[in-house]
């Protein structure tokens, strides 16, 4: 069996959908290829995950099916003029998960190829992950559902317009963040009210999980979710009004456009 799936990139990233899509047998080890720059990340993942590793990229894009760009937008000119200088007559999808490089620079670099721009979240290392492609002028819907089948082995998938590509970056893919900062300041609450670390720790983890967990399975408005448990006079209607003198939901709000700005800037 030759190489179907060419990975250039064996990071995190690269790795959470690798091994969830040899997990869930979308790929056989033996039709993968990771081109990874350090030799003792290349020893890992071929232990691992009994995947083919190389050091050059070239080789990486001789896959027949898909060729999966997990590197960071920064080192992506140098990635594509690599892989410029030695491009045979194979036309795999091009799939990319870097943050900010947009379709015309993918499909500058790829003339001809078919060119697919994802945006995945971290969760996905965990299987839990949301990710949103927009596809190039070259796009049929088998190379579609080609992306989908890799993607949705880490998550959900949708489909988007480019133009909505650096919102995406800013909400789900920087989201994490936003949330993980929450969690850390509900557990410091806790603490500041005078409960131990571990114990209001694991309050603040479980209130959120939980909390999204019943969101998504009734599809409620969380605006009825938080009027239903906000009684008058009550001690959840005084917390919410402190959050909102500190600018609470403005601050998210502002952080997701800040984070889709700083996506523009990185994929001009």
């Amino acid at each position: 069996m030759g190489v179907k799936l060419g990975i250039i990139g064996g990071g995190v990233m690269g790795e959470a959908l690798l091994s969830r899509l040899l997990a869930q047998e979308i790929y056989p080890p033996e039709a993968v290829l990771v081109s990874e720059p350090q030799p003792g990340r290349r020893e890992y993942l071929a232990g691992t995950y009994g995947v083919g590793v190389t050091g050059e990229n070239l080789q990486a894009a001789e896959a027949s099916e898909v060729l999966l760009l997990a590197v960071k937008p920064q080192v992506f000119a140098a990635v594509a003029a690599n892989l410029a200088s030695g491009r045979g007559d194979n036309r795999p999808v091009i799939l990319s998960i870097m943050a900010g490089v947009p379709l015309s620079k993918l499909q500058g670099a790829f003339p001809g190829y078919p060119a697919i721009r994802a945006m995945p979240n971290t969760p996905a290392t965990v299987g839990a992950g949301i990710t949103a492609i927009a596809p190039g002028e070259l796009v049929t819907p088998s190379h579609i559902d080609i992306a989908r089948r890799i993607l949705q082995a880490v998550g959900e998938v949708i489909e988007v317009p480019e133009g909505m590509m650096d919102a995406v970056t800013g909400l789900s893919g920087s989201g994490p963040a936003y949330v993980a900062v929450a969690i850390e300041a509900l557990a410091d609450g806790g603490v500041a009210a005078g409960l131990p670390r571990p114990i209001a720790a694991k309050l603040a983890l479980q209130t959120v999980l939980g909390t999204a967990t019943l969101l998504a399975t009734t599809g409620e408005h969380p605006a009825l979710l938080k009027d239903r448990v906000t009684s008058p006079g009550g001690t959840t209607i005084a917390g919410i009004a402190q959050l909102e003198n500190a600018g609470f939901r403005s601050a998210l709000i502002e952080a997701v456009r800040a984070a889709s700005r700083r996506s523009q800037e990185l994929g001009s």
